[in-house]
C-alpha cells in the first residue's frame, strides 16, 4: 500500500513525540497530531484516549501490509488520514467488526470508534483531509444498571470503612462519603489535592469530566466531618488529598484510581454487596432523583452531566416506567 507524505513529514522521521515541538506552527501540529489532540484535556481523558487509539495502531499492525505503518498510535492515526475517503471507511469499519469479534461491550465499541473519529475530524480542521469516518456505531444499551447498591447498601459501607479506626478506615470512610454524597467519578476524588478543600466554607473544587476548570461543589455536614478527620491524621502537608498507605499509616504517594476500584469492591465485598465506585454515584443520582420527585434539572446539577438524556435513563429505570405499563396492561 503506496502512502502520500502528509504536510511536515520527512521521510523516516519519527513522530511520536511532540516535547520539542515549536507552538503555533501549523506544520508542527501536523507532525504531531495526536499531542495536538491531546493538548488542554486532563490526565484521565488523555490516558482512556491514548489507551483507545493505541488499540486501533494495534488493529492496523496486524493487517496485511500495514505493519510497518502502525509502529505507534500517531503513525497509524496518520496513515488513516493519508488514504482515499473510502479506504479510510473500509479500514474503520474493519476496525470495528475487529473489536466486535473480540467480543467488546458496545459502548467500548462506541467510544473507540469516537476517538477515531475525533482525531479526524480534527485533520479535517487543520486540512489535512476533506472528509470524516462515516463508519456508525453498534447498538448498545446505555446504563441498564442506574441503581448501584441502594442506600442501604452504602450506609453499611460507610460502616465497614468506620469499623476501622487506623488511617486507612478514616481514608476510605472520606473517599466513600465523597463518591455518594456529592456523586463524585473516582477520577475526580483521587484528583484532589489538600488545598482543593475549604474547610471553612466546606466545598471542594472538582474538575469535572471534559473541564478544564475546577468548579466548587458544597460539602454535607456528614462529607464533611469525615473529611476533616482524615485530614487531622493526613496531615496538612500540601499534596494529594489521598495518599497511599504504608504498613505504618504513613503516606506514600497519590491514590490511583483502581486503588479506589479496589477499596470499593473490598468494602463492598464485606457487607456482600459487589459493585464498583460509579455504583455508587449511580446511587446517590437515583437517591436524587427520588428525594427531588424527578427534578432532572436540579439533580442535572449535582451530577454535573452536560447531557440532561442521561438523566432521563436515570428516571426512566429509577421509576421502572416499562414495568408500570406492563402492569396496566395485564389481566388478571
Amino acid at each position: 500500500m503506496t502512502l502520500p507524505v502528509l504536510p511536515g513529514d520527512a521521510a523516516g522521521q519519527d513522530v511520536s513525540d511532540a516535547r520539542h515541538a515549536p507552538a503555533l506552527r501549523l506544520d508542527r501540529i501536523q507532525e504531531h497530531l495526536l499531542d495536538a489532540f491531546y493538548a488542554g484535556r486532563s490526565a484521565n481523558t488523555v490516558r482512556a484516549y491514548r489507551r483507545d487509539h493505541e488499540d486501533f495502531r494495534a488493529f492496523v499492525a496486524r493487517q496485511d501490509g500495514l505493519g510497518p505503518f502502525a509502529a505507534t498510535a500517531e503513525q497509524a492515526v496518520r496513515m488513516l488520514l493519508a488514504v482515499a475517503h473510502g479506504q479510510a471507511n473500509a479500514l474503520a469499519l474493519g476496525y470495528r467488526n475487529d473489536m466486535l469479534r473480540r467480543e467488546l461491550q458496545p459502548a467500548t465499541v462506541n467510544r473507540r470508534l469516537a476517538a477515531l473519529r475525533s482525531v479526524v475530524k480534527l485533520g479535517n480542521t487543520l486540512g489535512l483531509v476533506t472528509w470524516g469516518l462515516d463508519i456508525e456505531n453498534v447498538d448498545a444499551v446505555a446504563y441498564r444498571d442506574t441503581r448501584g447498591p441502594g442506600r442501604d447498601g452504602v450506609r453499611a459501607m460507610v460502616a465497614q470503612a468506620k469499623g476501622r479506626t487506623d488511617a486507612k478506615g478514616l481514608r476510605d470512610t472520606a473517599i466513600v462519603r465523597l463518591l455518594h454524597d456529592v456523586a463524585l467519578r473516582r477520577g475526580e476524588a483521587v484528583s484532589l489535592d489538600l488545598d482543593h478543600y475549604d474547610s471553612r466554607r466546606g466545598t471542594v473544587a472538582v474538575l469535572g469530566k471534559g473541564r478544564t476548570q475546577r468548579e466548587r461543589v458544597t460539602l454535607p455536614a456528614a462529607t464533611r466531618a469525615a473529611l476533616d478527620a482524615w485530614i487531622l491524621v493526613r496531615g496538612k502537608e500540601p499534596g494529594p488529598l489521598f495518599h497511599r498507605l504504608d504498613a505504618a499509616g504513613r503516606g506514600e504517594g497519590r491514590l490511583t484510581g483502581a486503588a479506589v476500584y479496589q477499596i470499593v469492591r473490598e468494602l463492598g465485598a464485606g457487607v456482600g454487596l459487589a459493585t464498583r465506585p460509579h455504583g455508587l454515584r449511580h446511587s446517590a443520582i437515583t437517591a436524587a432523583l427520588d428525594a427531588s420527585n424527578g427534578n432532572i434539572r436540579a439533580v442535572q446539577r449535582f451530577s454535573r452531566h452536560r447531557d440532561v438524556r442521561v438523566l432521563q435513563t436515570y428516571d426512566d429505570n429509577r421509576a421502572d416506567l416499562a414495568g408500570q405499563m406492563a402492569a396496566l396492561i395485564t389481566e388478571d
